[in-house]
């Protein structure tokens, strides 16, 4: 894939400003670059940085993309000299920003150090993926339903549902949920989503019934309408073993962290 000019110095300037931590580098080039006021810029930063450029897919290794990597590492450098000249360096909010980004740096290290001592193993994501298919279970439901603080407003509710009221008409002038714009609609879920009372009685329904006595829960009072039901319908382990992959990572990773500040002296 070629970049456009202003898109690949964009790329460029990430990846000058960014630590190669998981790339192996190759031996330096001796002489440097290009010299700007007496400071050499080593030949080396442009071959890692065509590297990045390069594994990441943007470019392909030219020598127009080395040319384009050597003018902006000059410009870099002589914007980096007159910046030091008038001082910005040493402003309050320079020198806090560039301890943010040193500690950003050193922590990405170790955690970039962390995951590749600690992959994720085949038999952790089948496991998870296991674990995964028996909380949704085997059926899914599409059903709607009406809240309201009291019974009695559910009642009547029902009463009038029985009398031919349509239901997402009276969901969206009487719910209290968040689902009323949409007329009390669900969508499919597997009971595990909801609270117990509710689940058990979503279930018990037939397709298209409605509850003939409200349903009180933590949250108020329900009338519910089963629309739909069908099997659960779970993606194959390999559509989505990336997926858990990464979130078995994330996960190792804040536990590493909560680990660390167990064992840290705070006050």
């Amino acid at each position: 894939m070629m970049l456009k000019p202003a898109r690949l110095l964009l790329a460029i300037l990430a990846l000058a400003a960014a630590p190669a931590f998981a790339q192996k580098t190759s031996a330096p080039s001796s002489a440097p670059i290009a010299t700007v006021n007496g400071k050499a810029i080593p030949a080396a930063r442009v071959d890692q940085i065509v590297k990045q450029v390069v594994a990441q897919g943007k470019q392909t290794d030219s020598p127009q993309l080395r040319e384009a990597i050597k003018k902006d590492l000059i410009g870099r450098e002589v914007m980096i000299q007159e910046a030091d000249k008038q001082g910005f360096g040493m402003r309050p909010e320079v020198k806090s920003a560039l301890e943010n980004a040193r500690q950003s740096i050193i922590i990405n290290a170790m955690l970039a150090d962390y995951v590749k001592k600690n992959p994720v193993k085949d038999a952790e994501i089948k496991a998870e993926y296991d674990k995964y298919k028996s909380t949704v279970g085997d059926k899914e439901y599409h059903a709607k339903h009406i809240l309201v603080p009291t019974e009695e407003e559910a009642k009547a509710l029902i009463a009038k549902l029985k009398a031919g009221s349509k239901f997402e008409e009276l969901a969206k002038a009487s719910s209290k949920d968040g689902s009323a714009a949409n007329g009390g609609d669900l969508d499919w879920a597997s009971p595990n989503n909801y609270v117990p009372e509710f689940s058990k009685a979503m279930v018990a329904l037939q397709k298209g019934a409605i509850t003939d006595t409200p349903v009180k829960t933590q949250y108020g009072y329900h009338v519910i309408k089963l629309e739909d039901s069908r099997a659960t319908k779970v993606p194959p382990l390999e559509e989505i073993k990336q997926q858990v992959a990464e979130s078995l990572q994330q996960r190792k990773l804040q536990q590493f962290r909560e680990d660390l500040m167990k064992k840290a002296t705070i006050k």
